[in-house]
């Protein structure tokens, strides 16, 4: 009995524990990896935006140092080879940045960086979720041949077509069929490139079609780091740029004509008893040597000044009162001639 009691007696309490601990561990480990992925940290799509901008911009700033260099030769010479121009402008950039694993000036200046988004992988200790390796190496040569390339051969391409005038060539049916072509390629590509453009609205994954068919995701080079440009200086820019685009809206009016015709209406005074000299002719500033009138203001000229600004403007106002003078009158004399109509 005391063999057969022992044999049917429950193991040690640490053989039960090492037992539950086998089979619990692999839930455990499944558990702890699910609470150490990837942190979700949302990257500022104003920020991704405005690293595109600062590269355009760098771009712009290079490239007018540039043609300072070339303003001795021939004019014109250099606008022949505009695309060659961006084109080896985008390739430096490229090489000295991206190529060594490095962030675009715009990039740099808004703590972002390159990220190569299949190879990311859930790793045993994650801090912030911005780790992940850089581009690769294939990566890079396709982002330099659809960045530089593919948009050099498209500028060459369009002006191309239209210095041949593919599109006005009823005759050759090929050359029209070109461009329907790339009418339609280009559309494509801007309708892409809006679907794009709302889905990084609405995820802030991938800027471009560049981005997305590369799956480059731009994250942050050090999550300890803000930008390098404040939202005050941004603040500043975006209220000068627009102050700029009003007086450039502005200005064509303010010199218009009119709007010059109504001013001196205002600011000058029409009656005798103005200040200004009315003895000397309003155009040449000088004493009339053969005295006219302009009707029916009564203003002194010369005879050639009068005769001369009669004859070459068809609606001529007074220099004096912007009244239109219709006929001009010897001073002391009759009405000798009414306005002669431009030729």
């Amino acid at each position: 009995m005391t063999s057969s009691t022992n044999n049917t007696t429950p193991p040690p309490a640490e053989e039960a524990w090492m037992d539950t601990y086998q089979k619990l561990f692999p839930h455990w480990q499944s558990l702890s990896l699910s609470h150490q992925s990837t942190i979700p940290i949302s990257i500022s799509r104003v920020n991704q935006f405005d690293a595109a901008r600062l590269d355009i911009e760098m771009s712009a700033m290079l490239k007018e140092q540039l043609v300072k260099v070339f303003s001795l030769m021939k004019p014109g010479m250099l606008f022949q080879y505009e695309p060659e121009l961006d084109a080896f402008l985008e390739f430096l950039i490229w090489r000295f940045s991206i190529w060594v694993d490095k962030p675009t000036p715009g990039n740099a200046l808004m703590n972002l960086r390159y990220r190569d988004e299949r190879a990311t992988e859930t790793r045993a200790k994650v801090r912030t979720g911005l780790e992940g390796p850089g581009l690769t190496v294939a990566q890079k040569l396709w982002y330099c041949i659809a960045t530089v390339g593919g948009q050099y051969i498209w500028a060459r391409l369009q002006s191309f077509s239209a210095f041949r005038r593919w599109g006005d060539s009823e005759q050759r049916p090929l050359a029209r069929r070109a461009w329907i072509l790339i009418q339609r390629i280009e559309g494509l590509y801007k309708a892409a490139s809006f679907g794009n453009l709302l889905l990084f609205l609405y995820t802030g994954r991938f800027r471009n079609l560049i981005e997305r068919s590369l799956r480059a995701r731009l994250v942050y080079d050090s999550p300890n780091m803000n930008r390098a440009v404040s939202f005050e200086y941004m603040n500043r820019q975006l209220v000068w740029n627009e102050f700029s685009e009003m007086l450039l809206l502005l200005l064509p009016l303010l010199n218009s004509s009119t709007f010059k015709n109504i001013r001196r209406r205002w600011s000058k005074d029409k009656s005798s008893t103005s200040t200004e000299d009315d003895t000397t002719c309003p155009i040449c500033q000088a004493t009339p040597t053969i005295p006219f009138l302009a009707l029916p203001c009564q203003h002194r000229y010369c005879y050639y000044c009068l005769r001369t600004r009669c004859s070459a403007a068809a609606s001529f106002q007074c220099s004096r009162c912007s009244e239109p003078v219709i006929a001009m009158q010897r001073h002391g004399g009759s009405i000798v001639d009414h306005r002669i109509p431009s030729q």
